[in-house]
């Protein structure tokens, strides 16, 4: 119980190569440290749990080791690498910015850097949340920033790139990281289960992947919470029972009503999701959502756009052959109003089962009349129109014609 390292911290990247879903930021700071072409500042900015802070640390001991390997990675044998992975090494300080935002903290920074490195040739100033500091500080940091010693290099971490100075940014090189796909997460995710022994279902875990909005440390504290809930064997049926979520199982049966017109199965699967204590807002996004995906799902040339495992890519591909292309537009538009109008909406759950109503009569509905044309009638024949009056006879020209002949 002592030794117990949750999954996030466990299994968090060494080295380069084993950095999830950033393989062209990686490779472009191997290639400077190989080339010995090191910027003095980097900013690293995206998304949280995507690596921002790790990538900052395996940067910082890979410039520092002694023995470099072909590929740029560190060696992890000399002492530099050694006092790094045992966290005792005086050339890598980090700086947490939300609680030391104040100029003092940035004036003890500038005195420390003229500091030279006991072992290596770097020190290395990792500022995470860089954009929590003050303005005063920010100013205070701008001459170190901008002619810093050759021994020193920074690298700030943010997740806000848009509240730091501009004058910050343009003396930095900025990497953007970008969320990890899908397919990256339920990879690692099947390779984290092996390391611990865990049976896990990849459509369990691809509904991890999707809960986490493209964030591995996220994905790996949700896995060993789901591990925990199931005791080593991890389920479909299990994930969607302890996140709470919508499956998909449920907008396909969803649609499957839709699609026959069926508005009493469809409102009775609305009132089972809402008592499984959703509100219907989670339903008509997800289904937006959904019909999204059946529309990519329709042409080969989109498919790449639908990130999920294959099983579940060859069901939304039979279903998106009995919906046209024009029903996936207008249910696309349905459930969108109404996904935009619940907030102001005063009673939600009937504009939820209205918008439910009018994607069940989108297939049954006759076509609306184009105008210049006459009315069609239900069955597809054409009404009959009442006969035009007849003119009257005009009796006056005729009568005004045979007057010059009297004459």
């Amino acid at each position: 119980m002592d030794n117990y390292i949750v999954s996030a911290r466990k299994y968090r990247p060494s080295t380069f190569n084993s950095v999830v879903g950033q393989k062209a930021l990686t490779v472009t700071l191997k290639n400077a440290i190989l080339n010995h072409k090191l910027a003095h500042a980097y900013l690293f900015c995206g998304p949280r749990g995507v690596g921002k802070t790790s990538c900052a640390r395996i940067f910082a001991k890979t410039i520092n080791c002694l023995n470099l390997t072909p590929e740029g990675e560190a060696c992890n044998q000399c002492e530099s690498c050694v006092a790094f992975n045992e966290q005792r090494s005086y050339n890598i300080h980090e700086l947490d910015a939300a609680s030391n935002n104040s100029v003092d903290d940035i004036r003890i920074i500038n005195d420390q850097v003229r500091i030279p490195p006991q072992i290596g040739q770097y020190k290395v100033y990792i500022i995470d949340e860089v954009h929590m500091l003050s303005a005063a500080a920010f100013n205070a940091f701008l001459k170190t920033l901008e002619e810093p010693p050759h021994h020193a290099i920074f690298i700030l971490a943010t997740t806000e790139k848009h509240k730091i100075l501009p004058t910050i940014l343009s003396r930095c090189q900025s990497y953007d990281f970008t969320r990890i796909s899908i397919t990256d997460i339920v990879n690692h995710l099947v390779y984290v289960a092996q390391q611990e022994n865990i049976h896990a279902e990849p459509e369990a875990l691809n509904v991890i992947a999707q809960k986490v909005d493209g964030g591995m440390r996220d994905a790996l504290s949700v896995f060993d919470q789901v591990a925990s809930y199931t005791q080593g064997n991890i389920t479909y049926q299990a994930v969607i029972d302890n996140l709470n979520v919508l499956d998909y199982d449920c907008y396909f049966k969803l649609t499957d009503a839709i699609l026959k017109g069926d508005v009493p199965s469809t409102l009775l699967l609305f009132k089972d999701v809402i008592d499984r204590g959703f509100d219907g807002q989670s339903l008509i996004a997800g289904l937006a959502s959904h019909f999204r995906d059946l529309l990519v799902a329709k042409d080969p040339q989109t498919l790449v756009l639908l990130e999920t495992i294959d099983s579940i890519k060859e069901r939304y591909n039979i279903l998106a052959r009995l919906c046209n292309t024009a029903f996936l537009y207008k249910a696309i538009e349905i459930a969108n109003d109404c996904d935009l109008n619940y907030r102001l909406s005063k009673n939600k759950r009937l504009l939820v089962e209205l918008a439910l109503i009018k994607l069940c009569q989108l297939l049954s509905a006759p076509p609306a009349p184009e105008q210049g044309k006459p009315l069609q009638a239900v069955n597809g024949q054409q009404m009959q129109q009442p006969a035009a009056p007849a003119a009257p006879q005009q009796q006056a020209p005729t009568q005004q014609a045979q007057a010059p002949q009297q004459q």
